[in-house]
């Protein structure tokens, strides 16, 4: 008698819709160099952030690091750099708490094999063009991990579906939340560009008869979940500094 085959395997399928979903990033007139990175993913949330939000982040570092130097205050791109790494920063301790806290339950309750996905992993070359690329690369690969950590400890009933979808959210939320405040800070910075631009025509005689458009304009911040488009034109690129990195925060427990 053959064997029965109760789950049919996954052939690839899986990753080619969700790469069907990616954000198309324009890279053509960027010419920095790139170290190239292989990045593995497994879990449904890990390969979902980073087709959507991974390549829009790195445009949108990079625009604050390089093209927004070129015309404003050094000191005023500093403190947007270094309000990113901060959230960066954020997420990637919260993420940490949670992967030792996970661990510790399954060390306590004698849990010795992890969930594994039927589907395939979805594996790329990535060419990381900063440090911020590389700091946001790692936060994803947490996140893969951390994944079917919760969900082996839900299917042993050591944590309750409610509490392992409140940690997911959480944490879900501030890694989202990274990659808009990227672009909510290089629109900012290219309105102050634009803003400056125009105040030099008025000094020279040269109006121009409409405002230049938002370079940044077409690149959509999009939930990975396909919450729909978020907003930000009106975020300051300095707002928020002096308040908690992630209002959300303190919402996520780390067990």
């Amino acid at each position: 008698m053959s064997d029965i085959q109760i789950v049919k395997m996954d052939e690839g399928g899986v990753n080619a819709r969700i790469l069907a979903k990616e954000n198309k990033a324009d890279f053509r007139r960027i010419e920095a160099a790139s170290l190239k990175m292989r990045a593995r993913f497994t879990s449904a949330e890990g390969k979902r952030f980073f087709v959507r939000l991974f390549s829009t982040l790195q445009l949108n570092t990079h625009f604050i690091s390089v093209i927004a130097r070129t015309r404003l205050d050094h000191e005023d791109v500093a403190k947007v750099e270094a309000a990113l790494r901060t959230k960066m920063d954020a997420v990637n301790e919260s993420l940490n708490k949670a992967i030792d806290g996970a661990e510790a339950l399954f060390k306590s309750h004698g849990v010795t094999s992890v969930a594994t996905y039927d589907t395939v992993a979805l594996e790329v070359d990535v060419g990381v063009m900063s440090s911020a690329g590389r700091r946001y690369l790692e936060v994803l690969g947490k996140l893969d991990q951390l994944m079917p950590l919760l969900q082996t400890l839900e299917i042993h009933e050591v944590l309750t579906a409610q509490a392992v979808d409140i940690q997911r959210a959480g944490l879900k939320r501030q890694v989202r939340d990274v990659a808009n405040g990227a672009r909510n800070f290089a629109m900012g910075l290219r309105r102050r560009m634009n803003a400056l631009g125009n105040r030099d025509a008025i000094d020279t005689g040269d109006v121009p008869d409409a405002p230049e458009k938002d370079a940044t304009a077409d690149v959509q911040t999009v939930t990975p979940d396909g919450d729909g488009v978020q907003d930000s034109s009106d975020v300051s690129p300095l707002a928020g500094l002096a308040e908690p990195v992630l209002n959300d925060h303190a919402e996520v427990s780390t067990f």
